[in-house]
C-alpha cells in the first residue's frame, strides 16, 4: 500500500469501528450500513487510496465533477450523486451515477423519469426530505410526499429506493437525532401506508455525515455519507 492508502486505511478502521459500536447499541448488523465515501474535496491520489482499501462506493456533490471522475477512475466504482442536481444536467448524470440521493422536487423526479424512459435507464434515486424545514435547504416535506405519492408511484422508469435528509449543522451530534428519528418514522409510515404502491421498496435511508453518523446509524441509516473522517492527516 502507498503511504496515502495506509493513512486512509487507518481512518477507515476507526470509522468502521465506530459504525460497529453504533450498530451494537441499536441492535443492528453493521453489514446493513453502506459507507458512501465523499470525494468532493479529495485529491486524485486520495481516491486511488480509497480504491486500494477496497472502497468502491463513492459520492460526489457536483454532477460535472462526478462525470469527470467517472471517466478517469475504475469502472468498478459505484458513483453516487449526493449534491444538488439541476434538470438540465439529468441526462449526463444518469449515464454515470449508480444512485442519486438528492431528488428534491416532483419536477426533478419527473424529469429524471422522462429521460430515463427515453434512454432505457432505470435509475435508483432517493427522495430528499427537508425534515427540519430549513429555508436554506430544498426537499420534500412529509406532507408533500404523502400528497404526491400516487404521482410518484405512477412513474415508469425511475426506481425510488428510499429517503435522504441532512440535519442542521451543529457541534453536538445529539441535536441531529430528532431529525434522523423523524425520517425513519416517515419511511416506516410510507412503507406501511403505501404497500402495493411502491412504499414497500423504501428500504434505504441516507443520513449522517462525519459529524453525526453514529446517531444516524442508531436511528436506522442504511447509508452514511463521510468525507472528512476518511482523509484526516492528509494535506490538501
Amino acid at each position: 500500500m502507498t503511504t496515502i492508502a495506509n493513512r486512509i486505511a487507518d481512518n477507515l478502521a476507526r470509522v468502521r469501528a465506530r459504525i460497529s459500536q453504533a450498530c451494537q447499541r441499536a441492535g443492528r448488523d453493521s453489514d446493513d450500513v453502506t459507507l458512501v465515501c465523499v470525494t468532493k474535496y479529495a485529491q486524485p491520489e486520495w481516491i486511488d487510496g480509497l480504491l486500494e482499501c477496497g472502497e468502491l462506493v463513492l459520492g460526489e456533490n457536483r454532477p460535472q465533477q462526478l462525470e469527470q471522475r467517472a471517466s478517469r477512475f475504475s469502472d468498478r466504482i459505484q458513483w453516487h450523486l449526493i449534491g444538488q442536481l439541476q434538470r438540465n444536467k439529468v441526462r449526463r448524470t444518469l449515464a454515470v451515477a449508480s444512485m442519486i440521493h438528492s431528488v428534491d422536487s416532483m419536477k426533478l423526479l419527473e424529469r429524471i423519469d422522462a429521460i430515463a424512459n427515453d434512454d432505457g435507464h432505470h435509475p435508483a434515486v432517493l427522495l430528499q426530505v427537508n425534515i427540519a424545514g430549513e429555508d436554506s435547504k430544498g426537499g420534500f416535506t412529509s406532507e408533500m410526499l404523502h400528497d404526491a405519492w400516487s404521482r410518484i408511484h405512477s412513474l415508469e422508469s425511475v426506481n425510488v429506493r428510499g429517503l435522504m435528509t441532512m440535519a442542521p449543522l451543529s457541534d453536538d451530534p445529539r441535536t441531529s437525532r430528532d431529525i434522523f428519528d423523524r425520517l425513519h418514522q416517515l419511511a416506516r409510515k410510507l412503507r406501511t401506508d403505501r404497500v402495493g404502491q411502491g412504499g414497500e421498496r423504501l428500504t434505504e435511508l441516507s443520513m449522517g455525515m462525519s459529524n453525526d453518523f453514529e446517531v444516524a446509524v442508531e436511528a436506522g441509516a442504511t447509508m452514511i455519507r463521510l468525507g472528512r473522517s476518511l482523509f484526516e492527516g492528509l494535506d490538501a
